[in-house]
């Protein structure tokens, strides 16, 4: 039976044990991910390091999918958990299930026939984008199953089972390992075989995450047409923006890739070092940003504002700890990597510098990634949206291109990190006002209910217990951001709300 463990306890204690054991699985992927390119480089031929990342930067779009929906069914689920409504709890896991299937392989379909424009308008040519065409045919199809994947193991994170959601990725970079000198060698199939046997990794992540869910936890509930329509509503609530907020990242990502291929396929190569690097050096912090959210989702389902608070407080802690270690730990290894990978002139030239000067600048987009995890578990998707986007647009392509302008291939990473500080600050400080907001809805709320008679008590505990959930909200609701789409129109009421948080009516400032 699914208990809500998170709202008591140790916040630091939660936030090491899953952002750990989740950093250990995501972590596998991206070392087998950053295995591929290593084999890769030992064929000798430097387009196949270019291909892998200008084919890195269409498959984040498409993985980064995928975690916008199970970022939809992790608060859902933790949240439903929180509150002690475990039928609610398999019934919204079930249909946000359904609802993550059909949308990924409605955009697998489109991302497929789209390949050849796609990487033709992140600077893809000649030979190196035949290589990187070969990969994605083979490695799109298989979107559905690793989206799929993802989202069961946010369930799994969900109710705590963080072990399980490790060892389902474990398991996954584990069957890459072996099948990728299989075939890239033994089969002599190259970037091709790079490719499947990733393909075989993502099948295997999907049948331990779902045995984990239907065996172990019995979280999965019969279908029904008209709850599944009903949960729509809900699940887009927290989907579509999320989704949105994911795109963002990897749009942002294709945009620096384009300004790096302006300077040539050896710059990309050593962009496409950095993009497997990044992933395996920060992986706590990416499993942070899954792990944070169920712990916020409970405790904000239990109305516990102060472990809500905490949790925010102690995930940017570690953050900002993890980060400087890391940091430290890319420079001093810098020349290593550069020789393990046999990268020479400008592409070992760009890892250097990363490592040098860029690496601990990351904290930034750490902190924004425990801000946008705390909103939509708070019932503010639009704001995840809102700063995402805005980091992948105004923080990024202005810097991007001014950067490259005034430093070359080296602007364009310092111009990333430029946004990202901007974005990451207002991103942290927003946070801290919602749950502040939060907390005064209840105090107003509780005081008003004490002042009516027993029958309307229930009432407006109802009608209060209603606000708070995902299920029945204007798109524009103080309460949640429940809606279908963003629109421009909402972007900009969100874009009011987060001027009226940080601005002068609110002077106190953020108490971490």
């Amino acid at each position: 039976m699914a208990i809500a463990k998170f709202v008591q306890g140790s916040i630091l204690r939660h936030i090491l044990v899953m952002s750990s054991t989740a950093a250990i699985g995501i972590s596998a992927l991206f070392v087998v991910d950053l295995l591929d390119i290593f084999f890769l480089s030992l064929l000798g031929e430097q387009e196949l390091a270019a291909a892998v990342g200008y084919a890195g930067t269409i498959s984040f779009f498409t993985t980064s999918i995928g975690i916008g929906l199970s970022i939809a069914l992790g608060a859902l689920v933790s949240r439903a958990i929180g509150a002690k409504e475990i039928k609610k709890a398999k019934r919204l896991l079930l249909n946000s299930a359904v609802v993550t299937l059909l949308v990924s392989i409605v955009v697998a379909i489109i991302v497929f026939v789209s390949i050849p424009q796609l990487l033709a308008l992140v600077g893809a040519t000649g030979r190196t984008e035949e290589l990187a065409a070969s990969y994605l045919y083979i490695l799109v199809p298989s979107m559905p199953l690793i989206c799929l994947a993802m989202a069961l193991g946010s369930a799994l994170r969900a109710v705590g089972d963080a072990k399980l959601s490790m060892i389902s990725t474990l398991v996954g970079g584990g069957v890459n390992a072996i099948f990728d000198p299989i075939f890239i060698f033994m089969f002599a199939m190259g970037i091709q075989g790079a490719a499947i046997a990733s393909v075989l990794a993502r099948i295997a992540v999907l049948i331990v995450a779902a045995r984990g869910v239907i065996v172990k936890h019995d979280l999965f509930g019969q279908f029904n047409k008209a709850h599944f329509i009903e949960d729509l509503r809900p699940i887009f609530a927290i989907a579509g923006p999320a989704m949105l907020t994911n795109v963002a990242t990897p749009i942002g990502n294709a945009v620096v890739t384009r300004a790096v291929a302006d300077f040539g396929d050896s710059y990309v190569a050593g962009w496409a070092i950095l993009g497997r690097i990044i992933p395996v050096s920060f992986g706590m912090i990416f499993a942070l940003s899954g792990a944070i959210g169920p712990i916020v989702g409970q405790n904000f389902g239990a109305r516990e504002f102060d472990r809500v608070k905490e949790s925010l407080t102690r995930a940017i802690q570690f953050c900002c700890a993890y980060v400087l270690a890391v940091s430290v730990l890319l420079f001093f290894s810098r020349n290593l990597i550069v020789d393990v990978f046999d990268m020479k002139g400008d592409a070992a030239d760009l890892i250097l510098f990363f490592c040098r000067y860029i690496a601990v600048f990351f904290v930034f987009s750490g902190i924004l990634f425990v801000a946008n995890a705390s909103f939509n578990n708070l019932g503010k998707a639009k704001y995840s949206s809102l700063f995402n986007v805005g980091k992948a647009t105004v923080g990024t392509v202005p810097f991007v291109y001014f950067g490259a302008q005034w430093g070359g291939a080296y602007g364009v990473l310092i111009g990333q990190v430029l946004g990202s500080m901007i974005f990451g600050v207002l991103g942290v400080i927003v946070a801290y006002r919602l749950v502040e907001h939060a907390r005064q809805a209840v105090t107003e709320r509780t005081g008003a209910l004490s002042a009516d008679t027993t029958s309307d008590k229930k009432a407006q505990s109802d009608e209060f217990n209603e606000e708070l959930s995902l299920s029945n909200q204007s798109p524009l609701s103080s309460s949640c951001a429940n809606m279908a789409m963003v629109t421009e129109e909402q972007d900009c009421e969100a874009s009011s709300e987060v001027a009226e948080l940080i601005g002068v009516k609110n002077q106190q400032p953020p108490n971490p």
